[in-house]
C-alpha cells in the first residue's frame, strides 16, 4: 500500500499556508528605528542555521503544501554566500517561488548573481527619498547605495522591484509622494507599510501609525484617485491598487493596523536561530535547530510544523487590550 501524503497545513480556523519566511541572519548594517536598537548582541554563528539545515528543512515541508519561500533577515545580503542558498532552494521540486527582502546596501554588488541563482522577487526597504531623512531613521548614511541597489535589481532582470516603506505619522508622510513618483517613473511598485509595534524603543503608538486611508488621500492629493486593483491575491498581505490617470503604476499597501488580515494569512516563519513561529506576532516557539541536530527525521520536523500551525491564534489583537508585544524585535524574528 503506498505511503499515505501528509496532510497540508490547515489551522483551526481553516486557514491554509503555503508561504514560509526564512530569516538567514539576525544581524543588519544599518539600525533603523522601528527595528533595531543601536547597541545589539547578535546571534554567534553556531546558533545560526546552516545552509545545509535550511535546505533540509524546507525539503521536509513542502509535502505540507509550502511552495513559496521568502529569505530575511536582518539583512539577508549580510549572510555569506547567499546566492549558493538560494539556488538550493529554487532547485527544489516543489518550490514555485523564492522571494527576498532586503535593504538594499549592498544589493547592487549582488543583484546578479541572485538573478542567476534563481531567485525572482525582490523587495527593497527604503521609507524616504531624503538623505537626511534617510540617516535619521537608519541612524546610518547610505541612501546613494539603496539606489543603485534598486537600478541593479532592474537591470538583472528583477520585475518589479518593490519598495517598502514603513508609514510614520510626523515622519514619512512627506516621503509617500516622492516614493511614489519615483515607482511611476522607473516601473517599481511601492508598498506602504502600517507602522506595527515591533520597534526597539517601545515607543510605538496608535497615534503614531500612518493609516492606509490617509497614504491614499496622500497620493491622491498627487495624482488623483486610486482604486482598489482588479486581480487582487486574496491571500497577500498587501491590498493593492491602481491609478486612475491612466498609469500603469501599482501600490501596495500593508495595513496591519487598521486592517487586519489576519483570516487570510497563509504564512510561517522561522528565525535565523531556528525557531519556528506560526505569527509575527507569536509568543510561543518550536525549536526546529534542536531537532534538525539532534537527528529527528523529516515526519518529526512536519509533525513539529504541523502542532505548531494547529495552534494559531486568530489574529494579532493589536487593536485589543489583549495585545502582548513579543519579547523579540523584528530584527531577531525575521521581517
Amino acid at each position: 500500500m503506498p505511503d499515505l501524503l501528509p496532510l497540508p497545513l490547515i489551522d483551526s480556523f481553516g486557514r491554509l499556508h503555503n508561504n514560509l519566511r526564512i530569516s538567514v541572519t539576525d544581524r543588519c548594517n544599518i539600525r533603523c528605528v522601528y527595528c533595531m536598537p543601536e547597541n545589539v548582541a547578535f546571534l554567534p554563528r553556531r546558533e545560526l542555521l546552516t545552509f545545509e539545515e535550511i535546505e533540509r528543512f524546507v525539503r521536509a515541508v513542502v509535502p505540507l503544501g509550502i511552495n513559496k519561500l521568502r529569505l530575511t533577515g536582518g539583512e539577508p545580503l549580510l549572510r555569506r554566500d547567499l546566492p549558493m542558498l538560494v539556488e538550493k532552494l529554487a532547485g527544489i521540486p516543489g518550490i514555485h517561488d523564492v522571494g527576498l527582502t532586503t535593504n538594499g546596501m549592498q544589493l547592487a554588488a549582488k543583484a546578479g548573481d541572485l538573478w542567476n541563482a534563481g531567485l525572482r522577487r525582490i523587495n527593497v526597504s527604503l521609507d524616504t527619498l531624503d538623505p537626511v531623512q534617510f540617516q535619521q531613521i537608519t541612524r546610518r548614511p547610505g541612501l546613494e547605495q539603496v539606489l543603485e541597489g534598486i537600478h541593479a535589481a532592474r537591470l538583472a532582470g528583477f520585475k518589479p522591484v518593490k519598495i517598502n516603506a514603513v508609514a510614520m505619522k510626523g515622519i514619512t508622510e512627506d516621503a509617500v509622494i516622492p516614493l511614489a513618483r519615483l515607482s511611476r517613473e522607473h516601473g517599481l511598485e511601492p508598498r506602504f507599510i502600517e507602522y506595527m509595534p515591533l520597534d526597539a524603543g517601545n515607543q510605538w503608538e496608535r497615534d503614531k501609525v500612518l493609516f492606509a486611508s490617509d497614504i491614499l488621500e496622500i497620493l491622491a492629493s498627487a495624482f488623483g484617485p486610486l482604486v482598489p486593483a482588479p486581480d487582487q491575491d486574496p491571500r497577500a498581505p498587501a491590498q493593492d491598487y491602481v491609478y486612475t490617470d491612466g498609469n500603469p503604476g501599482r501600490v501596495g499597501i500593508i495595513a496591519s493596523v487598521s486592517r487586519p488580515f489576519c483570516m487570510s494569512c497563509n504564512r510561517v516563519r522561522i528565525t535565523a536561530d531556528g525557531k519556528l513561529r506560526n505569527c509575527l506576532f507569536a509568543h510561543d516557539e518550536t525549536d526546529i535547530r534542536a531537532l534538525i541536530r539532534d537527528g529527528a527525521n523529516d515526519e518529526a520536523l512536519r509533525t513539529a510544523v504541523q502542532a505548531s500551525v494547529a495552534a494559531k491564534r486568530a489574529g494579532h489583537e493589536i487593536n485589543t487590550a489583549q495585545f502582548i508585544k513579543p519579547e523579540r524585535l523584528m530584527h531577531s524574528i525575521g521581517g
